[in-house]
């Protein structure tokens, strides 16, 4: 999932949060993601070095207290009416229902079942979406991947299947001699748009909220950013040369991202 901007059912194009201690924020992200010998975020707004706003960070204020303090991935579906009430149905929770005057759905808020918040959008039109070249975007920020870590696995996805109208491909998984499978979920386009998985293996420790993916130029540096700025690494995996590749990381205020080597 790495091109920008692309319009289909469960494709997801950004994230946003509301967070306590705006200013120390703002400053542990723009240090945390401009790294490398040509970063692929810039400081200054956190845009990506395209100009684009791919992460939103706003400040906490009372119209947004009641939020989680999570990363809420956008996530585009075919009816914002239709997916609200299936949450509902389906034991979730709306926290914002935007509508239009004649109500019309615009977005919403929701929780899923285990407290993971989301947004959902309808699809944008192709027409709408900012330009960005194939090759552009390989070299620029955005969110490369997106995955949900919790106990129950199958019913999380079962879930979203309904909200969201992603469609599922197993990924057999094995740990402790048991085998088990993990879910990619699929846009309407049949390519992987997100991953939910079990709190086993690999996936112990890691909260059950929507974790998105960034790239950074630099990781190792950009984990001892974290560290110096005031947040935490979760759990790091190393790649093949020893080198971490990916981390879970909490960040000053509490909210859990994942930052990943480009």
């Amino acid at each position: 999932m790495n091109h920008l901007f692309v319009p289909r059912v469960g494709g997801v194009l950004s994230a946003d949060i509301a967070v306590p201690e705006y200013e120390r924020e703002v400053r542990f992200y723009s240090r945390v993601l401009s790294t490398g010998e040509h970063p692929l975020w810039r400081e200054e707004d956190l845009m990506n070095n395209l100009g684009m706003p791919i992460i939103g960070l706003g400040e906490r204020s009372e119209d947004y207290a009641h939020l989680p303090l999570q990363w809420m991935p956008h996530i585009q579906v075919a009816d914002v009416a239709v997916s609200v009430q299936r949450a509902h149905d389906m034991g979730g929770s709306v926290l914002m229902h935007a509508k239009d005057d004649d109500g019309t759905s615009q977005w919403a808020v929701l929780l899923d079942p285990n407290g993971a918040a989301f947004g959902i959008i309808p699809v944008v039109p192709a027409e709408a979406m900012p330009l960005a070249s194939q090759d552009a975007s390989a070299t620029a920020g955005g969110i490369y991947w997106l995955d949900l870590t919790v106990a129950n696995a199958s019913a999380t996805r079962d879930f979203y299947r309904q909200v969201v109208g992603w469609d599922v491909r197993n990924v057999e998984m094995e740990y402790g001699g048991e085998l088990y499978a993990d879910y990619s979920m699929l846009g309407d386009d049949g390519k992987p748009a997100a991953g939910i998985c079990h709190a086993r293996g690999a996936n112990v420790g890691l909260p059950p909220v929507w974790m998105i993916y960034l790239p950074v130029g630099d990781l190792a540096e950009s984990l001892r950013r974290v560290q110096e700025e005031g947040g935490t690494i979760i759990k790091a995996t190393p790649g093949n040369e020893g080198n971490d590749v990916f981390a879970a990381v909490r960040d000053p205020v509490g909210a859990c991202f994942a930052l990943m080597q480009r």
